[in-house]
């Protein structure tokens, strides 16, 4: 037996709402907008009954884009799958709900063609501002808005040209930590793994802050530090470069530095994040098994819940932070603050496990 479908019942409108209460559409609407002084008690106490009667709901899109306002802020993220990004995510959705506003996710998955895309989406919404955490995202690209027109706020990453608000980790900071931790450890080869870092201005400082920390090391007893790139969404490269980290792991076994006490030299891997970092704790334990941290040590940029499974030394950032001041800084831009542009710049917490202990 087949049955008609009910249709969906009518919302109710504004002009039903003063059909109701026996006024006109504008006291209506100096009622939805608060403006209580110019009514009297009584024709307040008939809208309010008639508003609840009829269930009305108000269209805030519609009333925001009549003021010239929608509370609307957009997100563009690289990527969602990071686990950074997710916290990150946790604090700007606190932040916004803390000052009335509603972010617009848009997930460029890590390609450039899709952030373009997204941001010229996110200007025909109107949307009042902008946070971006993107992967190649160009300054031709951006140029809607930041200076001049939507205001814009970074998180982790500068682009070049682009004059705006970045939020994020103190990279330099946090990269120096980390070697220092692995030099003070004694160890005698580090190899600081990254993705490509051409077009991503965290990866780029967080590598040129290892290679100056391991250049400022001195006597002849020095640690040797390289730079291996790992390119995440190739998997030749990834299987190059895991073959060529295999190769000295191996070798730092047999290997034994003159007036050394007679021990191998020890390797310790840093990773640039935490996607880096589980690529290579997965590749470690299924090439040498449980104890592959007996043969090579890990640290990493970011801190996710498996690295305290496995006992993985690690720098937590402050994401919950970084997703919050971001969106009081875009707020404030919004409600017309006029200054510089402001870098805030958080430091990282070094959180030392079993990984790289003597």
């Amino acid at each position: 037996m087949s049955t008609t479908p009910q249709a969906t019942p009518r919302r109710a409108t504004i002009t039903d709402v003063a059909r109701e209460a026996g006024t006109g559409k504008t006291s209506i609407s100096r009622y939805l907008n608060g403006e209580m002084s110019v009514l009297s008690p009584e024709l307040r106490a008939r809208i309010e009954a008639a508003i609840a009667r009829l269930d009305y709901q108000p269209n805030q899109m519609a009333r925001g884009l009549k003021r010239g306002r929608n509370r609307l802020i957009g997100m563009l993220l690289a990527d969602l799958t990071n686990p950074y990004t997710v916290e990150v995510l946790q604090g700007v959705e606190a932040a916004c709900h803390a000052l009335g506003l509603m972010p617009l996710i848009c997930h460029a998955a890590n390609e450039v063609e899709m952030e373009r895309r997204y941001l010229q989406l996110l200007t025909t919404y109107r949307v009042e501002g902008v946070i971006v955490n993107a992967l190649g995202v160009r300054e031709e690209t951006l140029r809607p808005v930041g200076g001049g027109g939507i205001p814009a706020v970074l998180v982790d990453r500068s682009v070049d040209g682009l004059v705006a608000d970045m939020v994020g980790l103190d990279n330099r900071a946090a990269a120096e930590l980390g070697t220092r931790h692995l030099l003070d450890n004694g160890f005698d080869d580090i190899w600081f793994v990254v993705q490509p870092f051409e077009q991503v201005s965290s990866r780029q400082l967080r590598e040129a802050a290892f290679r100056e920390a391991m250049s400022e090391q001195g006597g002849n007893g020095a640690a040797r530090g390289h730079t291996l790139v790992l390119n995440l969404a190739d998997a030749v490269d990834v299987e190059r470069s895991l073959a060529e980290l295999d190769r000295a792991i191996d070798a730092a076994a047999h290997t034994r530095d003159a007036g050394a006490t007679g021990n191998a030299a020890r390797v310790a891997l840093f990773a640039a994040n935490a996607p880096v970092a589980l690529c290579l704790a997965l590749h470690l334990k299924a090439r040498y098994g449980a104890g592959w941290q007996a043969r090579v040590a890990l640290l990493s940029i970011d801190d996710p819940e498996w690295a305290e499974l496995t006992g993985v030394t690690t720098i937590r950032q402050p994401t919950y932070e970084i997703g919050y001041r971001a969106v009081e800084f875009l707020h404030e831009r919004i409600e017309g603050v006029q200054t510089t542009a402001r870098d805030c710049l958080l430091p990282g917490e070094l959180i030392v496990r079993a990984s790289t202990l003597r």
